[in-house]
This record gives structure tokens, C-alpha cells and sequence, in this order.
């Protein structure tokens, strides 16, 4: 009987191939990996550039509502109009606009619901200069020696630079601090008495003021008639200097009525 003859078998490629596919397979997870590693980082990146694009846009609105607030926000929060020209025309002097960083020392932002009353003050540090009492506000955000400032500060030579929105309160006129407009005046000497050139701009400011929130002569006060302190020291020793003041006011009052009457028929 012929033996069956058996062929000899040879291995195939086939299990040499699954031999290497963990490897293979080990070499491609990896590359997936990187792939994936890109695609997170691309992503990350695009993450941080739409967050600083949107800080950007922030910081840009945000120097532009200040700025905004330099030039033309001067009254209760109300749109006032114009600027400082403009409220010149209204009967005001003219007002340089530095308005403080917003801090909790001079510049708190809390807002005052309705103006009732505009306060007169004396600096107290003979000399200085309307800028130098505003940069001392404005100082205060790091030094924190204390909590002080006003709306408005009138110089030696009649200048007028204002320091807080009168939609905000400022640190001047202690319990009526939430109803009042206050307004720092500087002097040549201890007796307080103001120049000639202040006191017109006090006149003209205190009574454009009056005119914008609805109020009299009779709303104009001393920081004296509210805790009794010696301020402004020389209309609080000379009673008299006082009431010439208020009926300086009163007339300025009624001039600036007649400016604004005939500002809206032009």
C-alpha cells in the first residue's frame, strides 16, 4: 500500500504579522497622542487668545467710559450735556475735570440718590494749590492715611478742578455725605479768608450747582452747620462774610437762570 505522502508545511507570514501588530499598534496609539496633545494645545491657545481679546476689549471700553466721565459727566448722573464751555455758558467758571481713581480712601463710587445740599469748606493747609489738594485725594488710594475728598476744589487763583462725580459721594461733609455736594476751598492765609478769584468761582460754582439740582441759596451750607467745625474758619468767625456770600449766590442764581432760559431759544 502507497504511503500518503505529507507535504512538509512552512510557516506563514501571517502570524509573524500578529507577532508585530501589538507593537504596530502600540507605535499608532501614540501617535494619536501627539495628535491629540496638538489639537488640546491649539485649543488652549485659542482659549487664551479670546480671553485676552475679550480684556482688551474691557480695558478699551473701560478707558473710554472714564474718559467719557472726564469730559462730560459732571452732574447727578443725569446726562448734563456739553462740557466745560458749555457750562460756562450756563453761568458755571470753567471746570478741569481730573476725576480720582475709584478707591475706597477718596473715591468710594457709592451713589448719592438725590443732591439736597452744597457744601462749603475751607483746605485748612494755607497756600496749597486746588492740584495739590486733588493729587492728595488721589494719593490717598495708597497711602490709606484716611478717608477724605470732595466734588470740587477751588484754587488761589480761581481755577476749579473737580474730583468725584456728583452721582457719587465724597468724604467731606461727615452725615450729610449722602445728600451733599461739597467743595473744597483754598486761602493764602490762617485767617481762611478766600481771594477775590476764589470766591467768584465759589459764587458762580455753588450757584450753577443750585441751578442743576433744583435748589436755593438756602441749600448752601458750611461744614460748620453740620458737626460745628471751625469751616470754612473765616465765614464761620465773620457771620456777616457768610450771609454776603449766600446773597452772592442768590443773585448768581438767578443771573444763571436767565443764561440757561435764553441758551434754549438759541
Amino acid at each position: 500500500m502507497a504511503q500518503k505522502k505529507t507535504r512538509k508545511r512552512t510557516k506563514s507570514a501571517r502570524p509573524a504579522a500578529k507577532r508585530r501588530s501589538s507593537a504596530v499598534k502600540k507605535k499608532k496609539l501614540t501617535r494619536k497622542q501627539i495628535r491629540n496633545r496638538h489639537v488640546l494645545i491649539f485649543i488652549l491657545c485659542l482659549i487664551g487668545f479670546a480671553g485676552m481679546l475679550y480684556l482688551g476689549i474691557s480695558a478699551l471700553r473701560y478707558a473710554g467710559e472714564e474718559e467719557a466721565a472726564r469730559r462730560s459727566e459732571v452732574s447727578s448722573g443725569e446726562n448734563s450735556g456739553g462740557g466745560p464751555q458749555q457750562w460756562q455758558k450756563e453761568g458755571a467758571p470753567y471746570i478741569d475735570v481730573q476725576l480720582l481713581t475709584p478707591n475706597e480712601y477718596s473715591r468710594p463710587q457709592i451713589a448719592i440718590e438725590q443732591v439736597k445740599y452744597i457744601a462749603i469748606h475751607y483746605t485748612a493747609n494755607p497756600g496749597a494749590t486746588a492740584q495739590a489738594n486733588r493729587d492728595y485725594f488721589e494719593n490717598l488710594a495708597s497711602t490709606h492715611e484716611t478717608k477724605v475728598s470732595s466734588h470740587f476744589v477751588v484754587g488761589l487763583e480761581g481755577e476749579v478742578i473737580q474730583c468725584i462725580p456728583t452721582s457719587e459721594m465724597s468724604y467731606a461733609t461727615n452725615s450729610r455725605n449722602v445728600d451733599t455736594v461739597s467743595i473744597e476751598c483754598c486761602h493764602m492765609d490762617e485767617t481762611g479768608m478766600f481771594q477775590d478769584a476764589t470766591y467768584q468761582s465759589v459764587v458762580k460754582l455753588a450757584a450753577w450747582l443750585c441751578t442743576r439740582f433744583g435748589l436755593t441759596e438756602e441749600n448752601v451750607i458750611r461744614h460748620y452747620d453740620v458737626t460745628g467745625k471751625n469751616c470754612p474758619k473765616y465765614y464761620v468767625e465773620n457771620p456777616d462774610a457768610w450771609i454776603r456770600m449766600k446773597a452772592d449766590i442768590a443773585s448768581q442764581i438767578q443771573e444763571d437762570y436767565v443764561l440757561q432760559e435764553n441758551l434754549r431759544y438759541q
